[in-house]
């Protein structure tokens, strides 16, 4: 891009105050709209910067003069202010398509419905505490646009959504890890699966032969898609269910890792994050660490030393015998799967919010095995009532965490488990999930 050009970001978050400051730095004139309220400390870093901005609407005279537009994530293409530019015609990118075009550095990119933040922050964990130079971006942490800016990482570990995937364009990532694809933001993707898969699989599009793809072989849409696309990249897949010559594989209750006729093992038991899903993980971390030469000594130690994301499958405490888990990561019925599939004692489920199109038929037998009550939390509980109650005696609606944690509290017997994780978006009630794990824990900790 020339230097004289002008970028206009939308969304003074994370990301695009990320952008804003690489933008700048790099000698473009640069402008930032944000339709919401900015942050105290977003509007202070542009200020410090020079940075132009403006909060609380979109000014079109000052943003249809873009030469490019850096979007946030979150912002869909049906909103009025993007309907604006695409009939403009002006180009579109992410924060990760901008700041990759800055920077040398290996990038490892990492997305899939679910656990792409547990194998993200693991495989950061297994670099970085190998003694690497690495940075930890994307969809988690400090922006990449700022480390770029900032920063001067060998390796960058990016979690990546099909948000930030869908204006990526030139991006290479040197390793791309799919850890799975189910129905999720259906709603962004005109009810579409098809348009959601082909946004997963834009981490292959710019992959060469020297790079490497690693992907779940257990999973039917993951490989349906690689049927298709006959990507360019050297292929390692990872499975519960198949030895495999390279790649990842459990058997004999051992994970193990071969790559480059070598193999590292390790014993399921040893691993600190549990559960069939977290194995997958652990896979595919393992794999990229292999790639990127980490020894089997600090592969294992630090396997060993990894505490798993806070709001997935977390332990919050013990009251009158009850466990409650804080699971408020969950924001689809894939994650909610994962979560009561390793559940081990009779679950009161907390779940409900912002359905965007679930489908719960795959909920139903474990449903039925291991829930005992279920709590809706949530403005419009619905779709929850007509497939569960036919299942489930015990159905109450909640409009608050407390009142949720309350209730659970007088469902729930010695032994039983309270399990937080809603399958759905939880924007009627709360600002995010964190939001929503966070009060959890807080009336909790309240009994």
């Amino acid at each position: 891009m020339n230097k004289s050009e002008r970028i206009v970001i939308l969304g003074a978050g994370e990301s695009g105050v990320g952008a804003a400051i690489l933008a700048q730095k790099q000698g473009f004139e640069v402008f930032v709209s944000d339709k919401g309220s900015i942050k105290p400390a977003y509007s202070q870093q542009l200020s410090a910067f020079g940075i132009a901005f403006e909060s609380g609407q979109h000014s079109m005279d000052l943003i249809l003069n873009a030469s490019l537009v850096i979007k946030s994530p979150g912002l869909s293409d049906a909103t009025p202010v993007m309907q604006a530019v695409i009939a403009k015609q002006i180009p579109v990118w992410s924060e990760i398509e901008f700041a990759a075009r800055y920077t040398n550095a290996t990038l490892i990119g990492i997305s899939g419905t679910n656990g792409k933040t547990t194998t993200t922050l693991l495989t950061y964990h297994l670099l970085k505490n190998a003694g690497m130079k690495v940075g930890l971006a994307g969809n988690i942490g400090k922006s990449f646009a700022r480390q770029v800016a900032e920063e001067n990482f060998d390796c960058y570990v990016l979690e990546l959504s099909s948000f930030q995937l869908d204006n990526m364009y030139q991006t290479r990532l040197h390793i791309a890890i799919l850890t799975n694809i189910t129905p999720d933001h259906l709603d962004r993707y005109q009810y579409q699966l098809g348009n959601y898969v082909a946004a997963k699989m834009r981490l292959l599009q710019n992959q060469l032969p020297s790079d490497y793809f690693i992907y779940c072989s257990d999973d039917p849409l993951t490989m349906e898609a690689l049927s298709r696309l006959q990507p360019t990249a050297k292929l390692l897949p990872f499975s519960l269910n198949t030895e495999v010559n390279e790649g990842a594989f459990r058997k004999n209750d051992q994970l193990i890792i071969r790559f480059n006729n070598s193999e590292f093992t390790m014993p399921l038991e040893e691993l600190p994050i549990k559960g069939q899903h977290n194995q997958f993980n652990s896979m595919a971390s393992g794999l990229s660490a292999k790639i990127m030469n980490i020894r089997n000594e600090a592969m294992r130690e630090n396997f060993k030393s990894f505490e798993n994301v806070e709001h997935r499958l977390e332990y919050v405490a013990s009251v009158r015998g009850v466990d409650y888990i804080n699971d408020s990561k969950a924001t689809n019925v894939n994650s909610a799967w994962y979560a009561l599939e390793s559940a081990t004692k009779p679950v009161i489920w907390i779940a409900g919010g912002v359905d965007k199109g679930n489908d719960y038929h795959i909920l139903k037998d474990l449903v039925k095995e291991k829930v005992k009550a279920i709590i809706c939390l949530g403005t419009d509980n619905r779709t929850i009532h007509e497939f569960f109650s036919g299942e489930i005696e015990v159905m109450v609606n909640c409009l608050s965490m407390k009142e949720a944690v309350e209730m659970a509290y007088k469902l729930s017997s010695k032994g039983d488990m309270v399990l937080l994780s809603p399958a759905c978006a939880s924007f009627d009630l709360f600002e995010n999930y964190e939001d929503r794990g966070k009060q959890f824990k807080k009336a909790v900790k309240e009994l």
